[in-house]
């Protein structure tokens, strides 16, 4: 109670005695005075009904308005931070559902704890509430005081978490915002899931409808089926990322199942045309492969040995390699009748790859004969394009130096000897001119490696420095 209300009381209490001695002896006797004076004090003084003479008045009565102003901010303390919490509990399901980082993992313990501290500082609450009945017509100022500060100290500790909780919140922004985005996907991830389910549906159908089988792709299909059951039954039952890692799954595979239905016929059409030419470039090369005979007959009969003895076993392998290319390709058209298309093409691929090494052999004995012979009528034709070559590097190895860099003069000046060396070879009875040939062929290679070193050099002093 204040101080002022305690002088009040005391005043008004001193009036009711002054009054008592007055007027009291004059119009009672004293045994009745006596027996009227603790009446007096249980009525509190006649005509003030239910005040109290002692422990009530005005300061039990501002004590008790202190208590329930105490009371009611501790109510609305208790009421914001439930309120806070099940705000949060949505954020935190958000996040939960979608995301399970170790940060993601931690906000949710970090949350629990919270609960914890909120659920301690509610009992405060709650048991200082039902410790106090306020509205007791005999609450005295101490059981007024004492409640006033219990509730007063359970209001400070709600406020206290409250301020924890909202720090707390402010931490998971990144987090919320993420979980948020992938709810937002979620929807429209499954429907176009479905939709391009739908599509590779329809197109198989079409595929179907024109006499393809497309076996495969409908068996690709099938294997989508159970996929579509988890995406119906819900992020709810599996969780929103492993849905969204689901829709987004079926979709790739869905929509390359359409692709594929979609360029099947083209596809099979593409492979009819392979088969016929294919055959008919396997007819060619089988013939071809028998006029490398008589190449080889001339280049033996014409050059030493060391011009043709590494083509010798080009007719045995060209014919071996043309039989396993129309072996090849029988089995594929029997795939591309039975329409497995995979397998089909893949053994079309392989024809190729037979008749180019074939076509490769082939031409190879033609060409040896064809170059033989233009060395043997004129070597010089050859020496002078070498020689150009070395040439023309020793002067680029020269430009802007008074003595060219070792590193490029030294090949250069070797390649010179090289071309000597192989133009006296020539001298003999029986000339390699095979040797002759690939020994011009190497030089011009070294004289353009040289060529390519120093144009990469000065190019990069040539580059600006940063």
């Amino acid at each position: 109670m204040s101080g002022a209300g305690a002088r009040r009381a005391g005043s008004w209490r001193r009036g009711a005695g002054l009054l008592a001695a007055v007027f009291v002896p004059v119009l009672l006797p004293l045994p009745l005075l006596v027996a009227a004076l603790p009446a007096a004090f249980a009525s509190g003084g006649g005509g003030g009904g239910g005040r109290r003479w002692f422990g009530g008045g005005r300061g039990s009565e501002n004590q008790r308005a202190a208590a329930q102003a105490a009371k009611d901010a501790a109510a609305e303390a208790f009421y914001e931070l439930d309120t806070a919490q099940r705000d949060l509990r949505l954020s935190i399901e958000t996040i939960g559902a979608v995301d399970s980082t170790p940060r993601a993992r931690k906000a949710l313990d970090g949350f629990a704890t919270l609960g914890r501290r909120i659920d301690e500082a509610s009992s405060i609450y709650i048991t200082a509430v039902d410790a106090h009945d306020l509205d007791r017509h005999d609450l005295d100022i101490a059981t007024a005081t004492r409640a006033h500060n219990e509730l007063t100290k359970a209001k400070d500790e709600l406020v206290r978490v409250k301020g924890e909780l909202d720090r707390f919140a402010q931490g998971l922004g990144s987090l919320l915002d993420s979980a948020e985005t992938q709810l937002a996907r979620l929807a429209p991830a499954v429907e176009r899931a479905k939709q391009a389910l739908l599509a590779a549906s329809n197109a198989l159908d079409t595929v179907r409808g024109s006499g393809l089988r497309a076996d495969d792709l409908a068996a690709r299909l099938a294997k989508l089926s159970p996929e579509l059951t988890r995406l119906n039954e819900g992020a709810g039952r599996h969780g929103v990322s492993e849905t969204l890692q689901r829709a987004d799954r079926v979709l790739r595979e869905a929509e390359a199942v359409r692709s594929e239905a979609e360029r099947l016929p083209e596809r099979a059409k593409e492979i009819d045309r392979r088969l016929v030419s294919l055959r008919t470039r396997a007819q060619a090369l089988a013939n071809r492969a028998g006029a490398v005979e008589p190449v080889l007959s001339e280049l033996r009969r014409r050059f030493s040995a060391a011009c043709w003895q590494d083509l010798q076993p080009v007719p045995a392998q060209a014919g071996e390699s043309v039989r396993q290319a129309e072996t090849k390709l029988k089995e594929a058209a029997k795939a591309r009748e039975e329409q497995r298309w995979p397998d089909a093409t893949a053994l079309l691929s392989t024809v190729r790859a037979l008749l180019n090494d074939t076509d490769e052999a082939v031409s190879a004995a033609g060409d040896r004969l064809q170059r033989l012979n233009a060395v043997q009528k004129d070597p010089q034709q050859e020496v002078d394009r070498t020689r150009f070559a070395v040439r023309d590097a020793q002067r680029l190895a020269m430009a802007g130096r008074a003595t060219p860099d070792p590193r490029h003069a030294r090949p250069l000046d070797e390649a010179v000897g090289r071309v000597d060396r192989a133009l006296a070879g020539l001298e003999g009875r029986h000339p390699d001119y095979w040797h002759f040939l690939t020994e011009m062929e190497a030089v011009r290679a070294t004289a353009s490696h040289v060529v390519n070193e120093i144009r990469e050099e000065r190019a990069g002093n040539r580059a600006p420095r940063r």
